[in-house]
């Protein structure tokens, strides 16, 4: 697995407790992530970028996501999908360091396959598609 496919897979899975459990400690979850998931500095930093990016431009993303998903209201789209959509258009959109648009779209269909349902992946091109 790549260091950046591991930097999105722990970001995904960060920023889904954090959706269903906002009132968690962050710092204490990015820390059980860190010791057991990612020993690699490079792939720790850009997790955080991503996780960080994501929370601070949520509202902005949110709204480009709910533009796309024409007939879905973006609290009907299942968690797993909403964040690796949520971090999809911030790499395309909001950070700073360029990254390729089509890599940025295969990687979250890879995720979305591995992590989310049956019709994860599609939903998940879809609408990154558009973006």
């Amino acid at each position: 697995m790549s260091t950046r496919r591991a930097s999105r897979e722990v970001a995904l899975q960060v920023l889904f407790q954090y959706h269903f459990s906002p009132e968690i400690d962050l710092g204490q979850c990015l820390s059980l992530y860190e010791s057991q998931f990612l020993r690699d500095k490079e792939a720790w930093d850009y997790a955080n970028n991503l996780i960080g990016g994501v929370l601070e431009f949520k509202k902005s993303i949110d709204e480009i996501i709910t533009t796309k998903s024409k007939n879905w209201k973006i609290e009907r789209i299942a968690g797993v999908d909403l964040n690796i959509l949520r971090i999809a258009v911030f790499e395309m959109k909001f950070m700073k360091e360029a990254v390729p648009r089509n890599a940025v779209i295969n990687e979250a269909v890879e995720i979305a396959k591995k992590f989310g349902s049956e019709n994860s992946s599609a939903f998940v091109n879809g609408i990154l598609d558009q973006v």
